[in-house]
């Protein structure tokens, strides 16, 4: 019996081999990807850096729908017909990127089953954390919304160690993606600092005690709730 295990399927490694439809830049922080209307003809690979997903309303108000991170896909509407981007996709740091044009992408998934396989599952977490938001969204309090999306922010329960959480990640942001105003979520930052969660210094740092505000009522958060004026300015 051979003593030669297959080797694990690196995907940064395999989609930044340059090739015919395939290519891998490099973008600068605030930089347009691409824009809301635009042809829809790749699918886009996170190498590093992360991104802003935004979508502008016909009445011209913008949604934050979603902020990706390495080893995250994008643009993968244009392989179910999608012929024009629904979103605006901004690098909100510096960024690495692979771009597969549409005909590469549907030729891999045919003919590499590595590829397939991670792009399969990709695409099965993505929708699990769709259906987790609209639940979040539904049925919890602004405070537990705010909470689980710094924890998501954060990397916890991925692979890796947790992550400090960029600074350009603004209030309006976390905002933005919760559906409140930013002096909620000033005030919620503000408390859950205060009990121990986060910190700041120039960035936030999430702990895991954050947890207990999303999976139960925190006796401590509770009670702080109760003190506070929710309409108290940002510190």
């Amino acid at each position: 019996m051979s003593n030669v295990s297959k080797s694990v399927f690196d995907p940064k490694a395999f989609l930044a081999i340059a090739g015919a439809g395939r290519s891998t830049s490099n973008w600068n922080k605030g930089q347009v990807i691409f824009s809301q209307g635009d042809p829809a003809d790749a699918l886009f690979f996170i190498q590093e850096g992360k991104v802003k997903v935004t979508t502008l309303s016909t009445q011209g108000k913008e949604a934050v729908v979603a902020i990706l991170g390495a080893s995250d896909f994008f643009g993968e509407g244009c392989l179910a017909g999608q012929k024009l981007r629904i979103s605006t996709l901004t690098a909100i740091t510096d960024c690495t990127l692979s771009r597969v044009e549409k005909a590469t992408v549907i030729r891999l998934l045919h003919d590499n089953p590595d590829f397939s396989a991670l792009f399969m599952t990709y695409l099965l977490a993505r929708n699990i954390r769709i259906e987790a938001d609209l639940i979040d969204q539904l049925f919890n309090s602004s405070e537990k919304r705010l909470a689980r999306l710094l924890l998501l922010l954060a990397n916890f329960g991925q692979e890796g160690s947790p992550q400090p959480i960029l600074a350009s990640i603004t209030q309006e942001t976390l905002a933005d993606m919760i559906g409140t105003t930013r002096s909620r979520v000033s005030f919620f930052l503000n408390k859950f600092r205060r009990l121990g969660f986060i910190e700041y210094n120039g960035h936030f740092t999430v702990h895991s005690s954050l947890l207990n505000v999303v999976l139960h009522d925190d006796p401590r958060a509770a009670l702080s709730s109760q003190a506070d004026n929710p309409d108290q300015s940002p510190e």
